[in-house]
């Protein structure tokens, strides 16, 4: 059973800020066509907020050196939920580049809720080989972050855009280079419409897990690590399909542990430790720093 908990307005109201990243996507239809079990998760999706900013603390303002960003998309080892940072409540200050990534949604043969992923074409020059979200960076056209994940899953993978309905977005997510990356749940209303076109530039293979698998901790590893000063864990979740076998990890992994959160309404069974963002004294080609 997946379902998604209505918060009490006085618990979910956030800054102008993030109620404008926040706001659902119009891409999709507002009709909804599907089996009675999405229809009813997405009438929920669309009723949910995201948390407010978590009150920064003396030291969180203390610069410190951000390294360059290696590729343009969206995928890095690191990715945190911005909530829980205190960067985004200088807006003139902190001003990232905007990308978007597609969870889209499917229910399986046996009734539970699968996300799509892609698998990076081996070709790539940075990161190549390693499991992703659809996505990319925003482009001046898209009108909102739903247009831009359709419009990068329809690029990567040949994903109509008509066929989903795009019903809410996560709370954005900061990638180790300060790339803002909003997380957009998308319902596939039939699956068997869907016949994967991967971009062989890009796109090696089109998969797709079970949602509540991010919430366990079978299959899980962790390794803790340390960046600008703090020490946090990186999750690993090994995922074998027929006679493929995937690694999803990183900021990929961050972001589909939060969506399972969500929709699950519980926390997953295992720590996720993740270190405080701090201003950068340098930034890099995804960040505007006046």
């Amino acid at each position: 059973m997946f379902f998604v908990p209505l918060r009490r307005p006085t618990l979910v109201r956030a800054t102008t800020l993030l109620c404008n990243l926040m706001e659902p996507a119009t891409t999709a239809s507002s009709s909804f066509r599907g089996s009675s079990r999405l229809a009813a998760l997405a009438q929920q999706l669309r009723l949910y907020k995201p948390p407010p900013p978590s009150s920064p603390s003396g030291d969180e303002a203390e610069e410190q050196r951000v390294d360059q960003e290696s590729a343009g998309k969206v995928i890095s080892q690191v990715g945190f939920q911005e909530s829980v940072t205190s960067v985004s409540r200088d807006p003139e200050r902190f001003r990232p580049k905007r990308a978007a990534v597609l969870i889209c949604l499917f229910e399986g043969e046996v009734g539970d809720l699968r996300v799509i992923l892609t698998k990076r074409s081996s070709r790539l020059s940075t990161h190549s080989g390693e499991v992703s979200l659809p996505g990319g960076k925003a482009e001046e056209g898209d009108k909102d972050d739903g247009q831009t994940a359709t419009r990068e899953a329809e690029e990567e993978i040949g994903l109509d855009p008509s066929l989903v309905d795009v019903v809410t977005c996560l709370e954005p997510f900061l990638s180790k280079h300060l790339l803002r990356v909003i997380p957009v749940i998308g319902i596939l209303r039939d699956k068997e419409a869907f016949e994967p076109t991967p971009n062989p530039a890009e796109v090696e293979a089109v998969f797709d897990a079970p949602l509540e698998m991010f919430l366990k901790d079978e299959n899980r590893r962790s390794e803790e690590r340390e960046w600008m000063g703090e020490k946090y864990l990186i999750h690993f979740f090994d995922y074998k399909t027929g006679d493929k076998e995937y690694v999803i990890w990183g900021l990929t992994a961050g972001i589909l542990i939060r969506a399972a959160s969500v929709i699950y309404q519980r926390p997953p069974a295992f720590v996720e430790q993740s270190p405080k963002f701090k201003f950068p004294r340098m930034v890099d080609k995804n960040t505007c720093m006046p």
